[in-house]
């Protein structure tokens, strides 16, 4: 999760907001004596309530240090949320990533996360001079997110020792709903390779409720980067890439049809441009039993700005609608199907720039597919 590197002033390319479009803050800098929020993830869980994560950063919006992970829940679709909760802290470490699931048998929502040291870096842990490495851990919850146990190492189970920088998600995972593999958990992941530097995305899944993981293999191509996961039709899965290669500005995809344990080549899809940054893919099933795909991501191949929400009926073939949903400074974002008629979208923006705070925006599905 590397800022992007691009400096420019936001005011001065046109693309500052007016404080007349009105953002809806979730989480905004400064709240609760942290510097900055940012990393966001949502779902809804079985009992209607929204859950909000995010990564709770101490002293600045940098991605390391003292980085916490907390929650907000709304009750009623979004209109009004609780106080900020805390899910997990390591004193001044770094927890973060999140990548919730409901189970839909169990009804436990499973998130897992990622660790390191609050004084090593992204760089130092890819180069082998950080004092320590990346984990990778599991939390749960079966009261849909009013408790959370505490964090369980699951890293033996998912992480190879030629691996150094290793990144869940960030946003939703996802429960297999059709096919021979209906009930797996999955988690899309990216990771950095000893010595090469290939960074590659892989998934983790569970066949068993989360009581262990197994490590799917990797994307036959390299230069993939924080990763997002989908069901499409007749049971398969597709991951949606941010690009490592900063002079291809367009999203990667790749399909799997067992599960997430192998995947088809990449492919580029030409329609999802982005500046770099993270995005978020997401299907439902509601309308005649046939998945619809929605993402979101800062659709701008030189700014996170324009976050822009898109639809597709045929797998991702085609993004015949799309919607912008903040045309200022905007970066990560998640989705969640709050009901039939209305999607939830959580994304980080702000006036002058995107890390002023994480917002929520409730979309009608019929005013996105005019």
């Amino acid at each position: 999760m590397i800022l992007c590197c691009i400096n420019v002033t936001y005011a001065a390319t046109h693309i500052a907001t007016s404080r007349v479009d009105s953002l809806n803050f979730i989480f905004k800098a400064g709240e609760n004596g942290y510097a900055c929020f940012r990393i966001p993830a949502l779902i809804r869980t079985q009992n209607g309530s929204l859950l909000a994560f995010a990564e709770a950063r101490k002293n600045n919006c940098g991605d390391s240090g003292d980085i916490d992970l907390v929650v907000k829940r709304s009750l009623d679709k979004g209109k009004t949320w609780t106080g900020l909760q805390l899910v997990w802290s390591d004193s001044t470490n770094t927890c973060g990533n999140p990548v919730p699931i409901q189970d839909q048998t169990t009804g436990n929502i499973i998130l897992i996360s990622t660790w390191n040291l609050g004084t090593d870096h992204e760089k130092q842990i890819m180069d082998g001079s950080s004092k320590d490495g990346r984990h990778v851990y599991m939390l749960s919850s079966g009261d849909n997110g009013k408790t959370w146990s505490a964090a369980t190492e699951i890293t033996a189970q998912v992480k190879k020792t030629g691996w150094t920088w290793y990144a869940t998600g960030p946003c939703h995972g996802l429960q297999v709903l059709k096919g021979k593999y209906a009930g797996r958990l999955v988690v899309p992941i990216n990771h950095v390779e000893t010595g090469t530097n290939q960074n590659f995305a892989h998934t983790i899944y569970s066949d068993d409720h989360g009581k262990s993981w197994n490590l799917g293999n990797n994307t036959p191509q390299d230069k993939m980067n924080e990763t997002t996961l989908a069901e499409i039709s007749k049971g398969r899965l597709m991951l949606n890439m941010r690009n490592s290669d900063r002079t291809i500005k367009t999203r990667h995809t790749a399909i799997s049809k067992d599960g997430g344990q192998n995947w088809a080549n990449v492919q580029i899809d030409t329609t999802l441009i982005e500046p770099i940054c993270q995005g978020s893919l997401l299907s439902h099933f509601y309308r005649n039993n046939k998945p619809t795909l929605l993402f979101s991501n800062p659709a701008n191949t030189k700014l996170r700005a324009n976050l822009t929400l898109r639809l597709s009926k045929n797998d991702g073939k085609t993004w015949k609608y799309n919607m912008v949903l903040h045309p200022g400074p905007s970066a990560y974002s998640d989705i969640a199907v709050i009901d039939k008629q209305i999607i939830g979208c959580f994304f980080e923006a702000g006036y002058a720039k995107p890390y002023e705070g994480i917002v929520f925006k409730a979309v009608n599905y019929s005013d996105l597919t005019k």
